[in-house]
């Protein structure tokens, strides 16, 4: 799909921040109205540099988890098309171009990781990319950790933080998350502008993830000296 019609991308970004700030439950600190407003930044950003069309780029960045479900149900696959759905509702109630939204459910249906759709527009990887950026660096970081308080995971195993003696549980633990997806999500990013910015953000959650294990380890060493003192 082409970029033209861009011209008026800047007036649905509005509307739309508008309608989310309105109407986003925020009961999840990792997809609240901050998420989005992230999402469509970034996918704007990426969409300008690939050559997408921005009026179909903001509409699917801003609705594309409308329907949350948590990512301990059963039908957190489903997410992804429950979504599209609610947001053709949306954009028809609005006003939103309606040739337009087929390339905005399809950019919504496939940004979800476990859905496995496979984006077939530029469009589409321009969000994709923006979503799964979020997932990575600092904000990455914060977010996983934020989903893990809802769900009840512990920070890490004491024991064994990096899992060198045993398999990856990232439902127990949320350290384990991040060998166990965070740092193949840069392998997943589709658009050039998307891959450059997430080799440094996961470079970032690497660093983090040592500089935790590193601290807990001290603590096991001071404990260890302890107990061989006394």
């Amino acid at each position: 799909m082409s970029n033209d019609g861009n011209a008026g991308h800047e007036e649905w970004h509005r509307r739309l921040d508008d309608y989310m700030a309105r109407n986003n439950p925020a009961d999840d600190p990792a997809h609240d109205l901050g998420h989005f407003r992230r999402v469509g930044r970034t996918a704007l950003m990426i969409g300008a540099e690939e050559g997408a069309n921005l009026t179909v780029v903001i509409a699917a960045a801003y609705l594309h988890d409308l329907v949350n479900v948590p990512k301990n149900h059963p039908d957190r696959c489903k997410a992804s098309v429950l979504s599209a759905d609610a947001a053709e509702a949306v954009l028809r109630e609005m006003g939103y171009p309606s040739d337009l939204l087929p390339s905005v459910r399809h950019a919504i249906e496939a940004h979800s990781f476990s859905a496995g759709i496979e984006p077939r527009t530029v469009e589409a990887a321009c969000v994709q990319d923006a979503d799964r950026l979020d997932s990575l660096g600092a904000i990455g970081v914060a977010r996983c950790f934020a989903v893990s308080g809802l769900l009840g995971r512990a920070l890490m195993h004491d024991d064994d933080p990096k899992a060198e003696s045993r398999p990856l549980d990232d439902v127990t633990y949320t350290l384990d998350h991040f060998p166990a997806k965070l740092f193949r999500i840069a392998e997943t990013l589709r658009t050039g502008t998307g891959r450059r910015i997430g080799r440094e953000r996961v470079a970032f959650v690497r660093e983090f993830r040592e500089r935790m294990v590193a601290e807990t380890s001290l603590g096991l060493s001071s404990q260890a000296d302890g107990h061989a003192a006394a």
